[in-house]
């Protein structure tokens, strides 16, 4: 018999900490070579990355998590960071080592975090990050005295620069082996006293610097933690008097001593000389923060922005969509016939492929840009121009760039409010991005405008009454978001306004690799989840379009177009308009037609919405099947036009489109979540299916009333 080989060792747990814009990210990216994994924890709503550690003589996973200033959890974000560290993560391992990434360019406030993470009783790394661009600044930082100062390791390494980074390999692997020691901050005794107490005697199980957290950060999460671990809270409130009795003011005493204790430090180990080449980017700033030159340069990434998602995009995405998925389409049906097995591979496998491929563009453009203008430093500068309009939203100027994008497509957006660090405003922008009107509404108001609104002109012809319906189209989302961030900003998603601590990073030159990796993982992320749920709808809407498939239907059908001397392409056509009719979707039409009633419709407006799940533009083909047209005609077919106009209300006998009724129709989905392609990536955002129900549910009520609201008053002002 031959020996079972042992188990191979378990991998170390090292957690890269450190403040935003400190390159954390980055050196995770170049440490594992790119390949980054998602950890999927219970109750985690926020990315962790996770990869081995490249160069390494042992296993090592590198944590990668969200960005903090310090251990003062006062967001579900930062708590992650504190749940991790303390070994409260469910299915992650405590970490066995730290490393601490700083930014040498701005060392006194990463310090801060730094100080923290050092009374945490972990093996310790200080990664000395931009180290480059402080000798630009004419920063010097002797990193021997510092590492003698903080009892830690401390490496001077570029993240970029992937030829600096072994050394600091070598520190994660000493000290993995052999645990530093590291020197805590002068904090005044009274508090360290009172931390270790609450710790001994509290009953919550928490560490001494957690319990220090509880003492002093009154609001944050970790009162409500020691409370919630068994915490004695008449124990927490005798301690607080106890400091209120030595005169010691809390938090403030905590952030006094520990800058006193940085600045301390900052002059034993940092020499600065004066420079000149780093005053460019203030008088950069004074122009691109500027309240009118900024505006315009700001309008002018925006358009950038704004035209390569809604129209660059648009080739690639008529590529993909008329050349490859059409042409596989063809294939399929050549292969395959015309009966049920090529109409699944045609009109629900591969449409469903092509439902999740014809997004790419868009999201790898998106992304792109995005990535760019993150990495040059100016994606701060917009945020702080945007914050006090975004304001009055309740939200950040961060959200503007996601919700702007959202006119082109609401999924690029979606996965763009990654930006957004704070967990409530991300949410609640996420919400908010369905309701701007994208561009697969447009061919649902191109139709109905074409096809009803009356050509009138104002101002001599330089305004029309299509144009304006057109613009209330895409105000009618932006009017209908306000009351909709009030409602949630005050019930699912309460809270207080998160303060927006934004710092400016320097100017510098994209990196390409960094680029490549966020388009990359974009895209890759998109496919892999949100895709499948695309192409299961997509398939289910094919399924219920074709079954039942009557025998009987589709002779009567074809007798019929014989006996009207139809051509046999309309014959074809005539066919296909009642089996669907007659197909499971045409039943839930009628099923429906009650519920529609109201808003003028009838059964086969009705069919046309629920087919339009996988994407809204599928109305107007699913319009053009059930008029007998066929599923090849588009927004600007005269006869597809010509057919909804004769269209009669089987219930009335009166016309079934009319002004009131094409108003109601383009005021409803201007405002559903008709797309189970948005859906599926505010559940993939989310980590939750919570959301997208609540979304699902919430949109369509507030469609359905404003489009009842709209046929109501356009037939009282007599359209």
């Amino acid at each position: 018999m031959s020996a079972s080989r042992p188990a191979p060792p378990r991998p170390s747990v090292v957690a890269l900490v450190g403040n935003p814009n400190a390159g954390k990210s980055t050196l995770f990216n170049a440490l594992t070579g790119y390949h980054r994994h998602s950890a999927n924890y219970p109750g985690v709503t926020v990315d962790v990355g996770r990869g081995l550690l490249r160069g390494s003589s042992r296993p090592v996973e590198l944590l990668d998590v969200p960005g903090t200033y310090s251990l003062a959890a006062a967001s579900p974000d930062e708590m992650l960071v504190c749940d991790l560290l303390h070994g409260r993560m469910t299915g992650q391992a405590p970490p066995d080592a730290i490393v601490a990434v700083l930014d040498a360019s701005n060392l006194p406030r990463n310090l801060y975090l730094l100080s923290q993470l050092l009374e945490l009783g972990l093996p310790l790394v200080a990664a000395l990050n931009m180290s480059d661009l402080a000798q630009k600044r004419g920063i010097t930082i002797d990193a021997k005295r510092l590492a003698e100062r903080l009892g830690v390791a401390v490496v001077p390494i570029v993240a970029t620069d992937e030829s600096t980074l072994p050394p600091l390999v070598r520190a994660i692997e000493r000290v993995l082996s052999a645990a530093a020691s590291p020197v805590r901050a002068d904090l005044p005794e009274v508090l360290r006293a009172e931390s270790r107490r609450l710790s001994n005697e509290g009953g919550s199980g928490l560490s001494d610097s957690e319990c220090l957290r509880a003492l002093l950060d009154r609001d944050g999460a970790t009162p409500q933690l020691f409370i919630r671990r068994g915490g004695n809270p008449a124990l927490l409130q005798a301690a607080r008097e106890r400091l209120a009795a030595a005169e010691v003011d809390g938090a403030p005493a905590e952030i006094r001593a520990r800058y006193a204790w940085i600045h301390k430090l900052i002059a034993e180990v940092v020499q600065r000389t004066a420079v000149t080449r780093g005053a460019w980017s203030t008088r950069v700033d004074r122009w691109l923060t500027h309240r009118l030159f900024g505006a315009a340069f700001l309008f002018v990434v925006l358009a950038v922005l704004f035209q390569s998602i809604f129209a660059w995009a648009d080739p690639l995405m008529s590529l993909i969509d008329e050349q490859l998925i059409g042409s596989f389409r063809q294939v399929a049906r050549s292969a395959l016939g015309d009966g049920m097995l090529g109409s699944l591979a045609a009109d629900g496998i591969i449409a469903g492929v092509g439902g999740v491929l014809v997004f790419l563009p868009q999201i790898v453009i998106l992304f792109a840009l995005i990535a760019i203008l993150e990495d040059c430093g100016y994606m701060a500068r917009a945020a702080f121009m945007m914050d006090r309009l975004m304001g009055l939203l309740g939200l950040s100027g961060r959200a503007f760039i996601p919700l702007l994008s959202s006119f082109a497509c609401a999924v690029p957006a979606i996965m763009g409010t990654r930006v957004i660090a704070d967990r409530r405003e991300r949410f609640i922008t996420i919400l908010l991005a369905p309701f701007m009107s994208c561009s697969a509404r447009l061919p649902v108001y191109v139709l109905m405008i074409g096809a009803f609104v009356p050509p009138a002109e104002y101002l001599g012809g330089l305004v029309t009454l299509p144009g304006l319906v057109m613009l209330g189209m895409y105000a009618v989302g932006v009017l209908v978001a306000i009351p909709v961030a009030w409602l949630l900003r005050n019930t699912a998603l309460r809270g207080g306004s998160s303060a927006f601590l934004l710092e400016l990073p320097a100017y510098k030159l994209p990196r390409l690799r960094a680029i490549w990796q966020r388009v990359y993982f974009a895209a890759r992320g998109f496919v892999v989840r949100a895709g499948t749920v695309i192409f299961a709808a997509s398939v289910l809407i094919w399924a219920l379009g074709y079954f039942p498939r009557s025998a009987a239907v589709e002779e009567a059908a074809r007798a019929a177009a014989m006996a009207d001397g139809a051509a046999a392409e309309d014959a074809e056509k005539l066919v296909a308009g009642a089996l669907l009719r007659a197909s499971a979707l045409g039943r839930i039409g009628r099923l429906i037609e009650p519920a529609v009633a109201p808003l003028g419709w009838d059964w086969r407006i009705g069919i046309a919405a629920v087919a339009s799940f996988p994407a809204r533009e599928v109305v107007v083909a699913t319009l053009g099947i059930v008029f007998n047209l066929g599923d090849e005609e588009d927004e600007e077919s005269p006869a597809l036009r010509t057919a909804l106009a004769g269209a009669r209300n089987e219930a009335t006998g009166g016309p079934l489109f009319t002004l009131p009724v094409a108003l109601s129709l383009m005021v409803f989905f201007a405002l559903c979540a008709q797309c189970a392609s948005t859906l599926a990536v505010i559940a993939r955002e989310t980590r939750s299916w919570i959301w997208p129900v609540v979304s699902f549910v919430g949109m369509t009520a507030v469609a359905y009333a404003a489009a009842f609201l709209t046929v109501v008053a356009a037939r009282a002002l007599g359209a």
